[in-house]
């Protein structure tokens, strides 16, 4: 198999980016690319402590399926994906998503990286909700499965 999906409770087990380059690695691949998702501490003019991500994990495995076999048909039947995204709560830091694409050529496993986040970005039943500073917690907006824009 040459594409791994998975959502992963976050607060059980940490999301480990040497877990997808190893993943990614096959003997005809000199190429690797690696994106790495991490909670920060300011966003949108607010002191963030954390963010809560809700998944629907059965249809978000299969969003990620998709996009990654749009990616092998656009950069390569060789190429390899992996994609964990987190669920649960992340405090500072805590890495929220980890992509990787291995191929042949670099060209190809960077652009597939790039096409994965952007998708699952735009079309992935994702959630966040920001804890901030003060005290408040907030969902944020923009994702197209949720109306906002």
């Amino acid at each position: 198999m040459s594409i791994h999906v998975e959502v992963r409770d976050t607060e059980k087990q940490v999301l480990d980016p040497s877990e997808a380059l190893a993943f990614v690695d096959a003997p005809g691949n000199g190429a690797g690319a690696l994106f790495v998702g991490a909670v920060r501490d300011f966003n949108q003019g607010r002191s963030v402590k954390g963010v809560s991500y809700d998944v629907f994990a059965p249809l978000a495995e299969q969003s990620f399926a998709e996009i990654c076999a749009e990616a092998q048909t656009k950069w390569g039947e060789n190429l390899r994906l992996f994609v964990v995204h987190g669920k649960g709560r992340l405090g500072i830091g805590g890495l929220s998503i980890v992509i990787a694409a291995g191929s042949p050529h670099r060209g190809e496993a960077f652009s597939a990286c790039r096409y994965v986040i952007e998708e699952i970005k735009s079309r992935s039943p994702v959630w966040k909700q920001e804890h901030y500073v003060d005290g408040d917690s907030e969902w944020v907006k923009g994702h197209a499965l949720c109306g906002h824009d």
